[in-house]
This record gives structure tokens, sequence and C-alpha cells, in this order.
């Protein structure tokens, strides 16, 4: 079973992970980090294949996938 770990302070809220998970298993939360932004969190994370994609496309390495 895959999962994905979000570095919350690191994230910016760009929104490409969420938009390039091809399994919908990250959503825009609503709890802000210290830098004021509204950071990524793993809403279906059940979902995840483990593919990797949203951590090649977060431009801030904000996000570690496990296998």
């Amino acid at each position: 079973m895959a999962y994905v770990t979000i570095l919350t302070e690191s994230c910016k809220s760009c929104g490409y992970c969420v938009k390039f998970c091809a399994k919908h298993v990250l959503a825009v939360g609503k709890q802000v980090n210290k830098q004021g932004y509204p950071y990524i969190v793993a809403e279906n994370p059940a979902a995840c294949i483990g593919c990797a994609m949203c951590a090649q496309m977060c431009p801030e390495a904000a996000i570690e996938v496990y296998r």
C-alpha cells in the first residue's frame, strides 16, 4: 500500500499536485501553515497507487511518496 506525506511548512498551495493526481488523493486543506498558505492534504489516502506524479510536479519538493 502506498501513501503520501505532505511537508506542510514547505507547501505553497500551488495546486499542481492536486491537478496531476490521477486518483484524486490530494486536496487543498482548510488550515494554513506558518507562511499563511493553505497546505495540501491527503483527502483520499486509500486511493494512492504510489505513482509519485504529485511529488514530481511539486516545485517546492514538499511531497514524499512511500510504496
